[in-house]
């Protein structure tokens, strides 16, 4: 087997390619009754993610944390001296997905997937005592314990482009095709909670 031969093997032709990307779009086309309010709100009522973001060298990192959002963004308490709080500030930039549990009492007993929402975007690290947070630590103050409240960093987190969703607005059991359980959804200004 030629290199050729194993690129036309990986590749696939390019009538394959637009027979799926047609499929993906009539795809996301069904599951396009999401809105951005509709995803605001699943991510507002979660409070677990996991927070991606690369080090000065390029190395892809994450780390679950927990999250509060508040008018439209995501605000996340590290440590001044930790890997998150100095790699995010010296890139600006974060990736972000939120498990959604579905299921409810059915979860329990079988092993269901959570949904998730994903998305990337401008990430501010507000040192202690910052007056951009300050105004907000009283709505934060769950995110740390009483003796770090006073010395942890803020991130800030404000989504752009778009919110890519898994299972969110489909059936449990539509959820198994990925064609039909993923979609892309405009992070809309109007539609971010207040």
């Amino acid at each position: 087997m030629t290199t050729t031969d194993r690129k036309d093997m990986r590749a696939g032709t390019a009538s394959e390619d637009v027979a799926r990307t047609t499929g993906e779009d009539e795809a996301r086309t069904a599951v396009s009754r999401l809105t951005s309010e509709q995803v605001w709100g699943e991510v507002a009522r979660a409070s677990f993610a996991v927070l991606g973001y690369v080090t000065p060298s390029g190395e892809p990192r994450s780390s679950g944390v927990v999250y509060k959002t508040v008018g439209g963004r995501l605000y996340v308490a590290v440590a001044p001296d930790g890997w998150k709080a100095r790699h995010i500030a010296m890139s600006g930039r974060a990736a972000v997905t939120v498990p959604v549990r579905r299921g409810g009492f059915l979860s329990l007993l079988v092993p269901i997937p959570p949904a998730t929402v994903s998305f990337h975007g401008t990430a501010i690290v507000h040192p202690s005592g910052s007056p951009q947070v300050d105004g907000l630590m009283e709505e934060l103050a769950p995110l740390l314990p009483t003796e770090r409240q006073n010395s942890a960093s803020i991130i800030e987190i404000v989504p752009e482009g778009t919110f890519v969703t898994y299972g969110l607005g489909v059936s449990l059991i539509q959820m198994r095709d990925p064609a039909t359980a993923c979609a892309r959804v405009i992070v809309a200004e109007e539609a971010r909670p207040s």
